[in-house]
């Protein structure tokens, strides 16, 4: 393997170059999870993913309950495929839970505050109802529990992780909370090595050629976990190496089947990039600092699997500005290919494209 066929791997794998998916919860299957603190880009990541969709598409995807966002790997917001939802929390959370002990001592939150707020969570959503994050503060405060500064947070988050509770679909605009084993039905549990082994799985095929150690920050698993879950992978599952480092890959990966790349206009926090520890297959080093990974507030441009800039949007009522900031002069046949990537995401999110070009080196 060469540098260039490793980006052209991934690019394909992550289903960026082709899909084989037609509906919103295989692609976040095939992702494993799709990371989603910022709600539109995971919407965005979802739908570059799948030709012809719309914003409504993976709305409906939500409200159906194929798909459910929630706190899952690091204790990030994620969209999780319904199926998984609960093996995958079963797996993650007590190692989230474990790592915030400190955290939770110093906001003063102990087992007694979190049964309190528990209880008051059910009371408030039994019976199929949705709540604001506002309703529900609201509810926690009349039951004597505080929230203030990040206390509220993390009540909300340590009941999502203990599988309490998870985000309904959108109310005016408004996220909601719902009682997970209302909204997605318990599932039979398994045993700690089979979730650990489909986790090792998912990844290899949709993230690799990838490193244990960028499976790892994905995941979030311990090394040996890791290593573990590598391991009982099974046969499909096998390393390669560039430059003698080891990559896992598997045999069943998106690379198999007819893909090229294309120019994509990548969210913030997207798997191609967030999903790996080290990014230099997508982002040349001397790049590094006009892309703004940690708060998303420039968004990659990709040409063949590469950050070949950045844009930003502004919606407007009826159209969607989109400036487009080069890290070089674009040739023809990119031009062309950023102008469609840039109307699919016009038509995704039903608007309009007025395109604005920058460059700097």
């Amino acid at each position: 393997m060469t540098i260039s066929y490793l980006t052209l791997e991934r690019f394909r794998n992550q289903q960026l170059g082709g899909n084989i998916s037609m509906r919103a919860e295989e692609i976040v299957a095939w992702l494993g999870a799709v990371q989603a603190q910022d709600y539109a880009g995971a919407e965005w990541s979802i739908g570059l993913r799948l030709p012809g969709s719309t914003e409504g598409d993976i709305e409906k995807a939500v409200a159906d309950r194929k798909i459910v966002l929630t706190w899952a790997l690091r204790g990030t917001l994620h969209f999780v495929a319904a199926p998984d939802i609960r093996w995958m929390l079963a797996l993650l959370a007590p190692g989230i839970i474990a790592k915030r002990a400190s955290r939770y001592r110093q906001l003063g939150l102990d087992k007694k505050t979190f049964a309190e707020c528990k209880q008051v969570l059910i009371q408030e959503l039994q019976g199929d109802r949705q709540r604001t994050r506002k309703d529900l503060i609201s509810s926690l405060e009349d039951a004597g529990i505080s929230t203030e500064g990040q206390r509220g947070y993390h009540l909300l988050g340590r009941s999502g992780l203990e599988g309490v509770i998870c985000f309904g679909p959108k109310e005016d605009r408004q996220q909601t909370f719902v009682l997970l084993d209302e909204w997605i039905p318990p599932s039979p549990g398994q045993d700690h090595l089979t979730p650990m082994a489909a986790l090792a799985g998912r990844y290899s095929a949709s993230h690799g050629p990838a490193t244990l150690q960028d499976f790892i920050w994905w995941s979030g698993l311990s090394a040996a976990d890791a290593r573990s879950a590598l391991a009982a992978a099974g046969p499909d599952v096998y390393t390669d190496s560039i430059g003698g480092r080891v990559y896992w890959r598997s045999k069943s990966d998106f690379s198999s089947h007819d893909a090229t790349p294309k120019t994509v206009l990548l969210p913030a926090y997207d798997e191609y990039l967030l999903g790996y520890r080290d990014r230099s297959h997508a982002l040349d080093p001397m790049d590094a600092g006009k892309v703004n990974l940690i708060n998303g507030l420039a968004l990659p441009i990709l040409i063949d699997g590469k950050v070949a800039g950045t844009w930003k949007r502004t919606p407007k009522q009826k159209k969607v500005l989109i400036a487009l900031d080069y890290f070089h002069h674009p040739k023809e046949d990119e031009q062309s290919a950023i102008l469609a990537a840039a109307e699919r995401y016009g038509e995704f999110i039903g608007k309009s494209v007025e395109l604005q070009h920058s460059y700097h080196p």
